[in-house]
């Protein structure tokens, strides 16, 4: 039930993801997955942990609907899942049966009853028979047999009897005749049973994050069960404990928390049972992984952050002032767990208005995925820079991430086209308007305003107030209209929000008839100033004039007015100075208590408030008093506009100086309910300007002064509601950052955003800190008014200011300002608490740190570093100076360059101010900080970790990078810089090898190295050259800030060196085997056809730089022949052949025998060309060009593999074929290139002649002979080969005339000798023609000899020999050499493809040997193949050869794995000559040998009995026709239908086809046609069955033999090393030599010649030997030495002379007796056996006969022992000197060494075995046995020979020789 249930929850995530479907990873049988509903969909989905994907999300929906109408338990599997768990079944041999019948729930004393069903599902009937239960408690029905049809079924009753409470097992057998099979019957008692998975693997997890997955815990048990989970950690399992009722369920969270990055894979015990004796566990997976988050600031980066600040800088640039900017940050997480973080701002104590913000405090960045976060900028005040910190913290806080905001505010810049307006003069009446031009340059909206009420003053503007867009201009048009004829002088503020205001001035004037005053102009307001900073303009115009007359005033250069100078002089005149705008609109001395200037007319209020005045016409008129501090006296002038319900009374008044005036104030109000706000404009000026005849000098003009005052009141009933303001007021919340005791401003903007004007009255009683101006008045309908807002701290703590500002004159209407304002003094946040301290550093180099200076205030500062001048050589820092803005954090870099080893303890000195104050820090203003600067000055030296590195062998050209690690091992960094020199060693030019470049580069010379560390340098190597290369590495430590600057660079130290040597891939061909029809040529012939020794030679030498110029094999040409590179051109031969021949096939082993990987290739001319298109192809072709195309295109030579790599010392073999499909010669230029190396152009040349054609090819038309030393008694015998290439026999004759000619120029002596000018040469052998070469002078021979081919074509050979004198040339002579140069190498088992036998060596060298000696050598014969035997036979090439080479044994059988020897003894002629015999082994398989002997047997039985059986038929006798047709009718014609017609025919069989051997018919154009016609008629033929293919494996023996003396002379010592055979040598015939029958070429005996000689030659000879024997006779001094010989003393010995032992020495000198290693053996010593018994029976005669004893004396019997003894001894020494004991021996010995060395091949020996020794008996027992003679073979045998016994074990000895013997 459990198992179907989960199987349809595992369905339902057939189609999620993997990361959902590992959290159920039990296993489902597959057989039940097709019964589940494919709609269920498990709940426990929404309980998934975050970060699992929901794919099909929709799909779930719509399951999740089904569920809501039958909902269902996940684990509660359906009724008929239940039914189908519990009837599992099984198919056995056709019939379907239930595996298992279960009861539960049964009781005591009661049946429960089940029915097995068996269904036959077969297609036949089914019977079968069964046995009931083996215990009581199950039972069924008797058996009887069961048949059941095809898809019938039967019902089989199993009854339950239980009789105790225990549970019950038992199986019902079913019988079939194909087996058996069985139904357990399984009784189970209730038990506790939970189910859930047994793996859990939770997803990813950050460290300190948590995951969560979850799990069903199903009671699949029949028992209420308690459970209790132990869990460890970092796992939790919610809920910890529980009950489950049978069947019920519950869903497990696990939560997994790690508080470590590790794989977690821990168990989980779950208890359960009544007392929780039961367990389960299940096994909880997870990965925690650190986390890793990454800020990436999207968009350009600011230009003026500096890279080192920050890692991650987010700048917003300048944003105008009340807007908000979004800019958005990319947050990365680059690893593969979800991590959760979050963004806080970095903690400041500080009184600020945050305006960056990030609505984003936690979040969650996915796997491998980013997130943006937006960051918020809304600056407040204007030119201030923001700078603010956000820390990003992923989960744990392990890791932290700064994002540093920064962004500038931006306001308005509003500016007027003029400073002042200048209305001139006009008459009373008359008005005039001008234009002004207000324009803002910034991109912010301005809010301006003219503080100006138009309405009561004679200058008004058409727009007082209004916004003014980003860089847009506006005209304005500014009206004066007076009403008195007066001078009028305004000074008009304009008021902007978010900016300082500015003033313009305002000035005219006005005439009537009767008054006409000065015309006021610029130059007089310039003047004025300047006479009021000099405190001049309180005196009236006549009292300045009358001074400037009497000299009391003079004029300055601008015609301003000066005290005249004192003695001494003290200071200049004072000028008019800058005003701050906001200075001078607060310092009016009535807003505020100070004045920049003292007025000249003061009023004593400027705000006045009638209230409420609902009577209208009593209202009470309030006080008003001017006072003049002038010294003259004024007019005061009050501009009334009859329309205003204000006035001032008198109008017009005169003011005594420094006097006071009263005026009235009249409110007269028109109607009630209604606000009313003025402000009412006055002038005041000098009386005497009333008139302009008064001015007598125009520098002492002055200018009214305008007076203002406010006034308001409201007629408003009691009970009446005043209007209801409506507006927008937009006001700061902080004043800017100032100093203590420092002014700070901020504007405010009331916007009356209603239809009805407002008043307002800011009450300034509630908050004196704060300055506010204008204090009252009113805003019309649209209009907005401006508040400047002013508040001077006096200390850095935080205070409220509360503004009330009253609208319409209504408590209620009262709004509230909030302001806060602190005073910022200078405090700068020092890293470390004041201390900075440096890591050891090299004395003479510097160390650059971090260090952070951050600005805790909201000012800016300016700082400035200070170093004492003893310290600033050590010390640095950059910047020294500048501006840290507020909450900013400065990086800063410090430089320590110590100038020696000490420590040291520095202090420098911070001076901070703020930027509006004084320029220099020693103003009281300024702050200073101290810094503590600990470091430490050291020395250091550095090593290398591997003081040689060697790099071995390295490709020239190439490069080959390695690692050199620098090692620092002190407490300081150190600054090195390294110095490469190169050593190049080897064959080469040193002067040219200096010139060479350095071979040796490294990523970079110089560097620094940290203490206690090491750093790698990577070095580069690419030498040029094969040699050896050095490179010796030193280093210097840099120290370019010493103090002296000719030390910067220490002393040059060794490092290391580093050594490599390069080298040129390297091949060479190391053996070459031929196949096909090229089988029949040698080893040595081949190695000369393809020139490999000298292909071998190039390859060893050096690529030239041409061939390098394409080091790989490259595709460069554009040419059907391309161009090659290389100057050497090598022909490969692959010899000739009959035409349609098996293809020449030569197999080269290709060997590394370099120390690199080598890749080569044979690339034949299309494989260099550069494929192009038909258009670009050139069409024209020269004949070589053609045929090089024929022999590509139809393939003719083919290289298999054309490329290859090989590693050192690895081998593979190249196949080399040549088809022959076309008459003629076959040329195709093939390039081997090896990469990187050499390219060597190989010319392959093939030869493909007609069947029937006779053709001898020659390889070359010189041949050089082994050169021959002058004076050689016997000149040795030479072979030149001659290679049958053709189908046909050859006969040859070589014509000897230019030979007998160079004989005829050399006094008739023979230089140049051929034996065997005439002869025959088989198909496909080589044939050796056999030459004497013998020079008379140390020179040069040559001589052109033509070969005449029978039938064939001939060929004109230079033959070449040198002549040296030995005497001259010493041991430079080749006198010892045995073959020429080519001598070919390689492996014994390269064979060809299909063989599988091979010998175990290929070539066999004897070397210098003696003639008449005979030399041995073991070859064995291997059989590789595991299954079939080889029979091999052996074939001698020539037979002069088969004379003198013996093979034993010549044929045989090797079984399948097993081998076979063959010895191989060459016996030396008696004449000196070269031996290079090719021996043949013909291999051939034996089973297919056997095959083609029976067919062949069956082919001739067939043959012959065609060839006598014919049939005759009784139907053909009547026809003549039929007669004659029958009677030409050969036996070749079948008679098959005529048997079958013939009832006299007692044969059944049929008629064979008829026997013919295939002729190849006329060969047509293609092969496919004559293959065609010959698989035709071979169809049609019984075929000769043709023999087995067999394998040719050559053996070449090479040998030089020498005559006795030239031997003896130069291989003296080798001697006793060779066996002669004596019975070789034969006596001397005399028989006489025709030359002339010889033709003159055939070498004789120098003496026998004199037989047939003419008379002059003998007369020649006489003549010679008498001058000869008379120049003997005639000479004293050998008169003399024949004296001096015949007059020697007797030697002592010869008192020991008789006739009987000068008779036995004589016997002893005799031939027959004679040692076999006489230095000097006579070729007539050998006698005929019989000849030898019988001297030796007439010696022994003869001794008898002259024996004192035979005249009949009898001598004693120990005299007669003695004789005996002697005579036996005497015996043994004549039969050991015999020639046929000697032969006899070494064939002893021969056979003996020989079976040891079989035995050892076969395993039955061990050569290398621990020797054992064996004691002989003492020396005393071997005296009767004569020592032999040194280094003869019978020596051997004496100490061998018999003895007496061994002695026994354990007996000891001394004195007996012992024999070393090893098994």
């Amino acid at each position: 039930m459990a198992s179907m249930g989960l199987g349809r929850l595992e369905l339902d995530y057939l189609d999620q993801p993997i990361s959902q479907a590992r959290l159920f990873p039990w296993d489902v049988p597959a057989g039940h997955r097709s019964n589940l509903p494919v709609c269920f969909r498990c709940p426990m989905l929404a309980q998934m942990p975050r970060g699992l994907p929901s794919a099909n999300s929709g799909r779930r929906r719509r399951c999740n609907s089904i569920r809501q109408e039958k909902p269902m338990s996940p684990l509660r599997p359906c009724e008929h899942s239940v039914r189908k768990a519990k009837e599992k079944k099984g198919t056995f041999w056709g019939t379907e049966v239930t595996e298992v019948l279960h009861w539960h729930g049964w009781e005591l004393g009661k049946e429960f009853t089940k029915h097995l069903s068996l269904k036959n599902v077969h297609v036949k009937t089914q019977k079968l028979s069964y046995r009931p239960p083996a215990t009581r408690f199950f039972i069924t029905v008797f058996p009887q047999p069961i048949v059941l049809s095809p898809g019938m079924s039967l019902t089989l009753p199993i009854i339950f009897r239980p009789l105790e409470k225990k549970e019950y097992e038992d199986s019902i057998c079913f019988e079939k005749p194909e087996g058996k099979f069985s139904v357990a019957l399984r009784a189970t008692l209730p038990r506790h049973k939970l189910l859930f998975p047994d793996t859990i693997q939770l997803p990813l997890c950050a460290v300190h994050d948590f995951t969560e997955a979850s799990f069903p815990l199903c009671n699949v048990g029949d028992l209420m069960t308690l459970f209790n989970w132990e869990t460890p950690s970092p796992f939790q399992l919610t809920p910890v404990s529980g009950m489950l009722e049978p069947g019920s369920e519950c869903v497990v969270k696990v939560t997994f928390q790690p508080q470590v990055a590790l794989v977690y894979d821990a168990i989980a015990v779950c208890w359960f049972g009544d007392n929780e004796e039961q367990k389960r566990t299940i096994q909880l997976r997870a990965i925690a992984k650190y986390p890793r988050l990454l800020v990436s600031v999207l968009g350009e980066l600011c230009e003026d952050v500096e890279p080192g600040d920050f890692r991650d800088v987010l700048c917003f640039g300048s944003v105008a002032v009340g807007t908000t900017v979004e800019r958005h940050v990319e947050i990365c997480n680059p690893s593969v767990v979800s991590v959760p973080f979050r963004i806080e701002r970095a903690k400041e104590p500080l009184l600020r208005d945050y305006v960056f913000s990030c609505d984003v405090t936690r979040a969650i960045v996915p796997a491998n995925g980013k997130l943006l976060i937006s960051v918020c900028f809304s600056p407040q005040t204007v030119g201030v820079q923001s700078v603010d910190y956000f820390i990003i913290e992923p989960v744990g806080s392990l890791t932290q991430t700064v994002l540093k905001v920064i962004g500038s505010c931006k306001g308005p810049l509003v500016s007027l086209q003029h400073s002042f307006m200048n209305f001139g003069w006009l008459n009373l009446g008359e008005c005039v308007t001008q234009p002004l031009e207000i324009s803002n340059i910034s991109d912010v909206p301005a809010y301006y305003q003219f503080d100006i009420d138009g309405r009561e003053s004679v200058f008004s503007f058409d727009r007082p107030c209004g916004v003014l867009s980003g860089m847009a201009t506006l005209i304005l048009r500014v009206t004066f209209q007076p009403t008195h004829p007066i001078i009028c002088y305004r000074r008009v503020v304009c008021l902007v929000h978010q900016q300082n205001p500015f003033f313009l001035d305002l000035f005219g004037t006005c005439h009537s008839d009767t008054t006409k005053p000065a015309i006021l102009r610029p130059r007089h307001l310039s003047w004025y100033r300047t006479n009021m900073a000099r405190g001049l303009t309180f005196y009236p115009p006549d009292i300045l004039s009358s001074m400037l007359r009497e000299g009391k005033l003079q004029m300055d250069e601008n015609r301003a007015l000066k005290l005249p100078p004192q003695v001494p002089e003290d200071k200049p005149p004072e000028e008019y100075p800058y005003i701050d705008p906001m200075t001078e609109y607060f310092h009016d001395g009535i807003t505020s208590d100070l004045t920049i200037f003292p007025p000249h007319v003061s009023v004593s209020v400027r705000e006045f408030d009638f209230g409420c005045c609902v009577r209208l016409q009593e209202v009470e008129p309030l006080p008003l008093c001017l006072t003049n501090h002038t010294k003259g006296k004024i007019t005061v002038t009050w501009i009334c506009r009859p329309e205003s319900p204000f006035r001032v009374t008198p109008e017009t008044c005169d003011i005594p100086p420094l006097k006071s005036t009263a005026f009235r104030l009249i409110f007269r109000p028109s109607q009630l309910n209604t606000l009313y706000a003025a402000e009412l404009e006055g002038f005041a000026f000098y009386k005497v300007l009333r008139h302009y005849s008064n001015m007598e000098e125009d520098s002492t003009m002055c200018p009214s002064w305008c007076l203002t005052i406010r006034l308001r009141g409201h007629t408003f009933e009691t009970d009446r509601q005043h209007f209801i303001p409506h507006y927008v007021l937009d006001s700061p919340k902080v004043f800017p950052a100032v100093g203590p005791n420092t002014n700070t401003y901020c504007s405010v903007l009331l916007w009356n955003v209603g239809t009805s004007p407002i008043t307002f009255c800011m009450n300034q009683d509630t908050c004196h800190s704060v300055l506010v101006k204008p204090c009252s008045g009113y805003v019309a309908p649209g209009a907005h008014q401006i508040f400047l807002l002013s508040t001077q701290p006096a200390d850095m703590a935080t205070h409220q200011h509360i503004l009330s500002l009253q609208l319409n004159s209504y408590p209620k209407y009262t709004q509230e300002i909030q302001l806060r304002s602190s005073g910022e003094s200078l405090l700068l946040l020092l890293e470390g608490d004041g201390k900075l301290f440096f890591k050891p550093t090299c004395v003479g180099t510097s160390t650059t740190r971090t260090y952070t200076i951050k600005n805790c205030t909201r000012l800016p500062m300016h700082f400035k570093w200070k170093i004492q001048e003893s310290d600033s050589k050590v010390l640095s820092v950059k910047p020294a100076t500048g501006v840290i803005q507020p909450n900013e954090a400065l990086a800063q870099a410090w430089t320590f360059t110590p100038g020696e080893e000490t420590k040291y303890l520095l202090r420098s000195w911070v001076s901070v101010w703020r930027a509006q104050g004084s320029s220099a820090p020693e103003f009281p203003e300024s702050t200073r900080y101290t810094l503590r600067v600990i470091g430490e000055g050291a020395l250091g030296t550095i090593m290398a970790q591997e003081e040689q590195l060697d790099l071995g062998n390295i490709l020239v050209g190439s490069l080959q990078s390695c690692d050199l690690v620098l090692l620092n091992n002190g407490t300081c960094s150190l600054n090195y810089i390294l110095h490469v020199e190169q050593i190049i060693a080897g064959p080469c030019d040193p002067e040219e090898v200096l010139r060479d470049p350095l071979a040796l580069e490294l990523d970079h010379y110089k560097g620094m190295i940290p203490a206690r560390s090491k750093a790698v340098v990577q070095a580069t190597v690419s030498p040029a050259r094969q040699l050896h290369y050095t490179w010796a590495i030193s280093y210097t430590i840099s120290t370019p800030k010493v103090r002296d600057p000719a030390n910067s660079v220490g002393e040059e130290q060794a490092l290391c060196c580093v050594v490599a040597t390069g080298v040129y891939p390297s091949v060479c061909v190391t053996d070459v085997c031929a196949a096909g029809s090229a089988r029949g040529i040698s080893k040595l012939h081949l190695w000369r056809l393809f020139a490999l020794e000298t292909l071998n030679q190039y390859l060893e030498r050096e690529p030239t730089s041409a061939e390098l110029t394409y080091r790989v094999p490259t595709r460069h040409s554009v040419c059907p022949v391309p161009r090659v590179h290389t100057p050497i051109l090598l022909d490969f031969n692959f010899g000739a052949a009959p035409i349609e021949a098996e293809p020449s096939v030569v197999i080269l082993m290709l060997e590394n025998n370099g120390v690199v990987p080598v890749a080569w290739a044979f690339l034949f001319p299309s494989d260099q060309k550069i494929d192009l298109e038909h258009w670009a192809e050139n069409t024209e072709f020269n004949p070589s060009e053609l045929h090089q195309m024929r022999v590509q295109d139809n393939q003719l030579f083919s290289v298999s593999p054309k490329s290859g790599r090989l590693f050192p010392g690895q081998e593979q073999t190249v196949q080399l074929s040549h088809r022959h499909d076309f008459i003629g010669t076959d040329r195709l230029p093939v390039l081997l290139k090896v990469s990187h190396g050499r390219e060597i152009l190989l010319n392959f040349i093939g030869v493909t002649v007609e069947r029937e054609q006779r053709y001898v090819h020659f390889t070359s038309t010189k041949h050089l002979f082994t050169p021959i030393s002058i004076g050689s008694s016997s000149p040795p015998k030479q072979i030149y080969e001659l290679y049958n290439g053709g189908s046909m026999a050859v006969a040859y004759e070589i014509q000897l005339d230019s030979v007998m000619k160079i004989q005829e120029e050399n006094f008739q002596h023979p230089v140049f000798v051929c034996l065997n000018p005439r002869g025959e040469i088989l198909p496909g052998t080589t044939s050796h023609i056999e030459w004497v070469f013998s020079p008379l002078e140390a020179r040069t021979y040559s001589v052109d000899v033509p070969i005449h081919i029978f039938e064939g074509d001939s060929a004109l050979i230079t033959f070449q020999g040198i002549g040296y004198d030995p005497h001259i040339m010493g041991e430079t002579a080749q006198f010892d050499q045995v073959l020429s140069a080519s001598v070919t190498p390689g492996s014994s088992k390269l064979t060809v493809p299909g063989q599988t036998a091979f010998l175990s060596q290929h070539r066999i060298c004897l070397g210098n040997i003696p003639v008449y000696s005979k030399s041995s050598r073991l070859v064995f014969l291997n059989n590789a193949s595991e299954s079939e035997a080889v029979i091999f036979a052996w074939q001698v090439g020539t037979s002069n050869a088969s004379k003198m080479l013996q093979i034993v044994p010549e044929m045989g059988v090797v079984q399948p794995g097993e081998s076979t020897h063959c010895i191989i003894t060459l016996q030396a002629s008696g004449n000196a000559c070269f031996y290079n015999v090719d021996l043949v082994c013909e291999v051939v398989m034996q089973q297919p040998l056997a095959k083609y002997e029976e067919a062949l047997q069956e082919w001739e039985t067939e043959k012959q009995r065609q060839t006598v059986e014919f049939t005759i038929t009784e139907q053909d006798l009547g026809a003549e026709s039929n007669l004659k047709q029958h009677a030409r009718s050969s036996s070749d014609s079948s008679a098959e239908g005529k048997l079958a017609k013939s009832p006299a025919v007692t044969r059944q069989c049929r008629t064979l086809p008829p026997i013919k051997n295939l002729l190849a018919p006329n060969p047509p154009v293609s092969r496919s046609q004559r293959r065609h016609l010959i698989d035709k008629e071979a169809s049609r033929l019984w075929a000769k069955p043709e023999p087995p293919k067999s394998h040719l494996l050559h053996l070449g023996v090479t040998a030089r033999s020498h005559s006795m003396d030239d031997f003896l002379s130069n291989f003296c010592l080798e001697l006793p090393t060779f066996f002669l055979c004596r019975h070789l040598q034969q006596p001397v015939r005399d028989k006489a030599v025709d030359r002339r029958k010889d033709g003159g070429g055939v070498r004789t005996d120098p003496v026998l010649a004199l037989v047939g000689s003419s008379e002059q030659e003998l007369q020649v000879v006489t003549d010679l030997l008498t001058a000869v024997i008379r120049g003997l006779l005639e000479d004293t001094q050998f008169h003399q030495a024949v004296s001096r010989s015949l007059t020697e003393p007797v030697p002592y010995f010869h008192q020991f002379w008789t006739s009987e032992s000068a008779k036995h020495q004589g016997r002893k000198r005799s031939p027959g007796g004679s040692s076999r290693v006489s230095p000097s053996p006579d070729p007539c010593a050998k006698d005929e056996p019989g000849e030898e018994e019988e001297e030796r029976q007439e010696e022994c005669e003869m001794s008898l006969v002259t024996s004192p004893r035979a005249a009949g004396e009898e001598p004693p019997d120990s005299l007669r022992e003695v004789l005996h003894q002697e005579q036996l001894r005497e015996e043994k020494e004549t039969i050991a000197r015999l020639p046929a004991f000697g032969n006899l021996l070494e064939l002893v010995l021969e056979n003996t060494l020989q079976n040891i060395m079989v035995e050892a091949s076969r395993g039955e020996v061990v050569l290398t075995a621990r020797p054992r020794v064996i004691a002989l008996p003492p020396s005393s027992a071997q005296r009767g046995i004569s020592p032999a003679t040194p280094g003869h073979p019978a020596s051997l045998l004496c100490m061998a020979g018999p003895g007496p016994s061994l002695p026994t074990e354990g007996k000891e000895a001394e004195g007996y020789p012992q024999i070393v013997l090893s098994t």
